[in-house]
């Protein structure tokens, strides 16, 4: 029988929701049209060199060699390949260089579940050749007509710069592996691991002799900068004694122009303008503003834009350029769901996952110590769902607890670090917890060794047997040793004692169980504890979720720092 499913990922779209598609790119582009943007196309593929040029990737793009064997990407972006055409068309006298498009982009999320799109629309401009504070809020007034235009109305619009946070990391005398790092997690929104890097006393993976605990600390507490106008003025007294003050007056003059196109434009009533200096894109090619669009009604971003003004160098022209893209079907969704809301009239609850199983206890016990009313919680029997005046206590799996958060279906959550490294989700990692401690390890029978090294020097892989294939393969990459995966969901030990699997990687809180079944740990993988995280749209946009995240970290045993003020506490 032939297979007529779609692939995952992809979808036919029918005549209604077409017809709605075509009329809000017909009203965004005739926006762009009539601020003198042209129109212009790119193709999908690209040289897989061209798009490696761009620096790093949300995810991976699709690859495939054709038929003179050249590596072939699918567009992933439209910008990089704005960047190469512009550096490679366009003369100084074509510049300054006004271009709108609207693509599809192709994106193959590695360890997304089945839900995610791998195909997505972008409606989009990019400015070549024009740079200053005036253009930056220019672009930034049309993304916000252009969601206007879509139907979205109530959305949040986060601004920042990144000049700052590149200046200190440069300043700060570390290392390039420590920079990459502390990028890394500002890019994953990973509160936890930017606290790590930055605690230079405990980061033991780096050597970080070399950087002032200044700069330390002023990376660190940046990432918590959040608020209206005033949060421009608590970042420059961070950074300004460091000499790290680049690009917020430029900031400035951005907020009060957007500001004041916000009063005068028609239907922008629910626009909110917040300064937000942890919103990083996931591509690291930006250099000066930034800033991206969050409904409270959804799970994940609308849109994002800013300044790369040296992206065109790394194809052979330095100009300067922003611009930015919305995603069509993410705009769809927030005005269905903006429609829904107001429907349904009803203030709507904190919506909060709470794991089952060993962390319920010491969750709920966090929860309560917060302030928070928790009744039900302590015998939940069979429910899923179970309600207070004001939230909403959502009962999962603490393995599905990222995955009900990234979707928006809970404002946040509580589960452990294994999970949220499992799962891939796009969320913020907020507090470390600090309960639930266990670590995950390689074990494998005792005395094993001289037999297993003998199977892998003749087979040239192990077969190793986990309920954790994403952590498993991480480790099992950096330390260079090839396996294959045997993914079971229960009695893991028995994998090796049954000639299944060499090794084994599992969680472990004493080792008891390895011990009674005659198995030895032989690598140490990571230490997991329980973590609060947040989805990054509630984040933004429900003040709830930033002052639960600040009452944890103080109720949490050992906490001594404010994950959103970013100071001692």
């Amino acid at each position: 029988m032939i297979n007529l499913i779609t692939p995952s990922g992809f979808r036919d779209v029918l005549g209604e929701e077409a017809q709605e598609r075509e009329r809000i790119t017909r009203l965004v582009q005739d926006l762009f049209a009539e601020s003198g943007f042209l129109p212009i196309e790119t193709p999908t593929l690209e040289v897989m060199d061209v798009v490696r040029q761009s620096g790093r990737l949300p995810s991976s793009p699709f690859r495939f060699f054709d038929s003179r064997g050249d590596l072939l990407a699918m567009r992933p972006d439209v910008t990089l390949q704005v960047a190469r055409m512009c550096a490679v068309r366009l003369t100084g006298s074509d510049l300054p260089a006004r271009l709108r498009y609207t693509q599809r982009v192709f994106r193959d999320v590695e360890g997304a579940v089945e839900a995610s799109a791998r195909e997505i629309t972008q409606i989009g401009i990019e400015c070549i050749g024009e740079a200053g504070s005036g253009v930056d809020a220019q672009i930034i007034g049309l993304f916000v007509n252009a969601l206007l235009a879509s139907g979205v109305r109530d959305v949040c619009i986060a601004l920042a710069t990144v000049s700052p946070l590149r200046e200190l990391l440069e300043r700060s005398g570390a290392a390039q592996s420590w920079k990459e790092a502390v990028l890394a997690a500002y890019h994953d929104s990973d509160y936890v691991e930017l606290d790590r890097l930055t605690d230079l006393g405990a980061c033991d993976e780096f050597d970080t002799s070399s950087i002032a605990p200044a700069y330390a600390d002023v990376i660190r507490a940046l990432s918590r900068v959040r608020g209206g106008r005033e949060a421009i003025a608590q970042a420059r007294e961070l950074v300004q004694p460091l000499g790290c003050a680049e690009g917020l007056d430029a900031l400035d003059a951005v907020f009060d122009s957007v500001s004041q196109g916000l009063a005068g434009t028609e239907g922008a009533a629910e626009v909110r303008l917040l300064v937000d200096f942890s919103v990083m894109s996931s591509f690291d090619y930006y250099t000066g503003i930034v800033f991206e669009a969050f409904s409270p009604h959804l799970g994940a971003s609308i849109g994002a834009g800013g300044r790369y003004d040296h992206m065109l160098a790394a194809y052979g022209k330095d100009a300067p350029a922003a611009g930015f893209a919305l995603c069509l079907e993410q705009a769809m969704a927030a005005k269905t769901a903006e429609e829904a809301a107001e429907e349904a009239c009803d203030a709507r609850r904190l919506r909060i996952a709470v794991p089952k199983g060993a962390l319920h206890e010491q969750a709920v016990a966090c929860l309560e110590e917060a302030g928070l009313d928790v009744s039900g919680l302590d015998d939940i029997g069979r429910q899923l769902v179970i309600s207070t005046e004001d939230v909403d206590y959502i009962i999962v799996r603490p393995s599905d607890a990222p995955a009900f958060v990234a979707y928006g279906a809970a404002d946040c959550g509580i589960c452990g670090r294994d999970s949220l490294l499992e799962s891939h989700s796009q969320v913020v990692e907020l507090v470390d917890l600090a309960f639930g401690g266990c670590r995950f390890v390689v074990a494998q029978p005792s005395g094993a060794t001289p037999a297993i090294e003998e199977r892998y020097r003749k087979l040239g892989s192990m077969r190793i047997a986990t309920k954790y294939p994403h952590i498993t393969l991480a480790h099992f990459a950096k330390t260079g040793v090839q396996v294959d995966i045997v993914q079971l969901h229960g009695n893991i030990e028995l994998a090796p004692l049954t000639g299944m699997a060499d090794r084994i990687v599992d969680i472990t809180a004493t080792g008891t169980t390895l011990r009674e079944n005659d198995l030895e740990i032989v690598e140490d993988v990571l230490g997991s504890t329980a973590r609060f995280f947040a989805n990054p749209c509630s984040l933004r946009t429900n003040d709830r979720v930033v002052e639960l995240a600040r009452i944890l970290a103080r109720v949490s045993e050992g906490a001594s720092f404010d994950p959103i003020a970013g100071k001692a506490m």
